[in-house]
């Protein structure tokens, strides 16, 4: 047993004990060292994501990382002790979907702090292919970026980014921040982000963004548009600030039921390339993973907040509202991450 956040309800979201589940033959039970905070926990707090993707009563936590506490009988590659990350969407791999690779869109979807119980919690019981172990010099914080990052990284694999094309990030929460970094891979000639917060500008500029701004971003200016703010407003904006011939990337959720402003002439005169993109695949969070243990990515200066589980009402209040200071990755610390 041990405590973990739970929303019983909309609106409703407390402390309360819950058992550790045990490893059968080819699972892993992992304890959560460090769980990750995000604008979608406060949607499903208030009750505000579609119901489809969510299942109340729930244990928040689908950004997160741990160490091996126990292994099943049928399973080599990771070991008691091991530091580790999990898939959170459980896939049934043998949808359409999933054969072709698409785990993202899983007929039979679940997923850790959605559907199942997250990491916010004593422990998670996963199948051994979720698993996936990081290096020994990788910090166990920073593998708590590898959910959001793997949702970039898989958006930014499916749009034709050009070297040299010209960037525009809208957004300046984590996510944002993440694909202005991750961004860098396709060799941009700049990268800009409008952002809501003033003081979000240093995290911009520590991530590579060339030009920060918190007006309406130019109109027509950019190759590529990444729209990572969420709400109608930031679309609307992203569809009026890509060039002719450009693309633009939805990774933001507006809120379920909520519509945007299109000009359909427009898209058509602009010919424009316009991709939604959900969630994460297995390949995209394999190569996630592969990136933070070489090296290549390094998320950890994004980590702005870390509070123990007992604070959990202060680190939901610091994600909610602006204090005027930088905020990045807000972090739970749980009960493991001291050992």
């Amino acid at each position: 047993m041990g405590p973990a956040l739970v929303v019983r309800k909309p609106g409703e979201v407390l402390l309360e004990d819950r058992p550790l589940a045990a490893a059968g033959p080819g699972d892993v039970l992992v304890e959560p060292h460090f769980v990750g905070l995000c604008g979608t926990d406060l949607e499903i707090i208030r009750g505000a994501l579609d119901p489809a993707y969510t299942r109340y009563p729930l244990v928040l936590g689908h950004e997160w990382s741990g160490r091996v506490l126990e292994v099943g009988a049928r399973v080599t590659a990771v070991a008691t002790g091991d530091p580790v990350v999990v898939e959170g969407i459980f896939p049934c791999s043998v949808c359409a979907a999933c054969r072709s690779g698409r785990t993202n869109l899983c007929a039979g979807y679940d997923e850790l702090g959605f559907t199942l119980d997250g990491a916010a919690g004593p422990g998670v019981t996963a199948p051994a292919h979720l698993v996936h172990r990081l290096a020994d010099d990788v910090p166990l914080a920073a593998g708590a970026l590898v959910e959001p990052a793997a949702v970039v990284l898989r958006a930014l694999t499916e749009i034709d980014v050009a070297p040299a094309s010209r960037v525009l990030v809208i957004g300046d929460g984590t996510v944002a921040l993440l694909a202005a970094q991750l961004i860098r891979m396709w060799s941009p000639s700049a990268v800009a982000m409008a952002g809501r917060r003033p003081e979000q500008e240093d995290l911009g500029r520590a991530v590579g963004v060339d030009g920060f701004t918190v007006e309406l971003p130019r109109p027509e200016a950019y190759d590529v548009v990444v729209e990572a703010a969420g709400g109608t407003a930031a679309a609307e904006a992203a569809f009026r600030s890509a060039r002719p011939g450009g693309q633009v990337l939805l990774l933001g959720m507006a809120g379920h039921g909520r519509a945007a402003s299109l000009f359909v002439d427009d898209v058509v005169n602009k010919d424009l390339r316009i991709r939604g993109s959900f969630s994460y695949t297995a390949a995209a969070w394999a190569t996630t993973v592969r990136l933070l243990n070489s090296g290549g990515f390094r998320p950890l200066h994004l980590v702005t907040h870390r509070v123990g589980l007992d604070r959990f009402a202060e680190a939901l209040e610091l994600l909610a509202t602006p204090t005027g200071e930088p905020r990045g990755k807000v972090l739970i610390e749980m009960n493991g991450a001291s050992k």
